[in-house]
């Protein structure tokens, strides 16, 4: 008997924030395979099932025990934070698949639940930062050479994408932000809204809000459960909060609609 996998996204870390379906799913499952950090996540929904705990970088070991245990007749829930389908499990997983040869209608059932990204939980936080065309970057270069994510930055600088960078520090990567933050001051100014969101809906939750040219100022601020967001050239800041304009004010007179006594 074939069991089905599960490749769960949990959101930012908070229950409030996790998908009916993911509760579900979790809660028919009776193993369970994370990276620890994830793990804990669900710890109070997760009490008598088996538990598959992994370091970092085990993402190819990960990826063959669920595909192992589900084959075996387990019903495995695979966790990640945020979404599966974004810098998550879901790619390898189905990579490794297909190089069995695996058919979807035939085979082991696989289902990916979506969870609520970074992108979006940071956004919400700080206002409406992504309400025009954006770009994600990951900075980190374990997989990707920095060659090819710089080229990723500068054609996303010059075509005036709001910018959203997930992994953009770690102890041992120190310069990738910077050299990011030097690419964009060609095309943008000093004064371009940046927002460093370390936490997003957990306990620990920083916000920094600050500018292009005071970026380098908070270093201290970045890590590997940090994501920035960097404002377009239409990015201002009111109140602490973010705001990217969609453009209805240019086609529509947006004072005059929200008080129709006004003339113009």
């Amino acid at each position: 008997m074939i069991g089905k996998l599960y490749i769960v996204g949990v959101g930012p870390g908070h229950h409030d924030h996790m998908t009916f379906r993911a509760k579900v799913v979790i809660g028919e499952s009776d193993t369970i395979v994370g990276y620890e950090t994830y793990v804990n996540l669900v710890q109070d929904l997760i009490a008598g099932k088996t538990v598959h705990r992994y370091a970092m970088t085990q993402e190819v070991e990960r990826a063959h025990q669920c595909i192992d245990l589900a084959k075996s007749g387990k019903i495995v829930s695979l966790v990640s934070s945020g979404d599966p389908g974004i810098y998550g499990m879901a790619g390898l997983i189905y990579e490794t698949l297909a190089e069995s040869g695996w058919s979807p209608k035939d085979d082991l059932q696989v289902e990916i639940v979506p969870g609520v990204s970074a992108l979006n939980s940071c956004a919400s936080i700080i206002g409406s930062p992504l309400m025009s065309d954006f770009a994600v970057v990951s900075m980190s270069d374990l997989l990707v050479p920095w060659e090819v994510i710089s080229k990723r930055v500068e054609a996303a600088a010059q075509g005036d994408f709001v910018m959203v960078i997930y992994n953009p520090a770690s102890k041992k990567r120190t310069h990738q932000l910077q050299d990011t933050r030097k690419i964009l001051l060609k095309y943008r100014k000093p004064a371009t809204p940046v927002a460093i969101i370390n936490g997003a809906f957990r306990e620990s939750q920083t916000i920094v809000i600050t500018d292009l040219e005071n970026l380098p100022s908070h270093s201290d601020e970045l890590g590997m459960t940090c994501t920035v967001i960097i404002g377009n050239s239409s990015t201002y800041t009111y109140k602490d909060l973010m705001i990217n304009p969609r453009g209805y004010k240019s086609k529509y007179n947006l004072e005059e609609q929200t008080n129709p006594n006004l003339k113009v």
